[in-house]
């Protein structure tokens, strides 16, 4: 039998550096991000590796943040933490390739 928690995969927005810097630039809640991109990547790697340790899978979802900032405003909700974790959720569970 397959073990519950391995039958989840924890999905993570990634950023690149200039996607991230674009996301500094228009979130309203810049204060809870990272000061540098260095710092988000060192952050992200490991929330990698302390889910995988636990044995569950990660997905690294990388975002088009301008893509996910329209996504927000055809919403009308503010590309608040919240939002983003919506939006990467929807990217996850949704086609690949096409960033719908």
């Amino acid at each position: 039998m397959i073990p519950q928690q391995d039958r989840y995969v924890m999905r993570l927005a990634w950023y690149d550096e200039e996607q991230w810097q674009l996301l500094c630039a228009l979130v309203p809640d810049r204060g809870e991000l990272d000061d540098t991109y260095e710092q988000w990547q060192q952050s992200a790697r490991q929330a990698v590796r302390e889910i995988e340790s636990s044995g569950r899978k990660v997905e690294r979802v990388f975002v088009d943040v301008l893509a996910m900032s329209e996504w927000c405003r055809e919403r009308n909700v503010p590309l608040t933490g919240s939002a983003r974790a919506h939006y990467v959720a929807q990217l996850a569970n949704g086609p690949r390739g096409g960033g719908d």
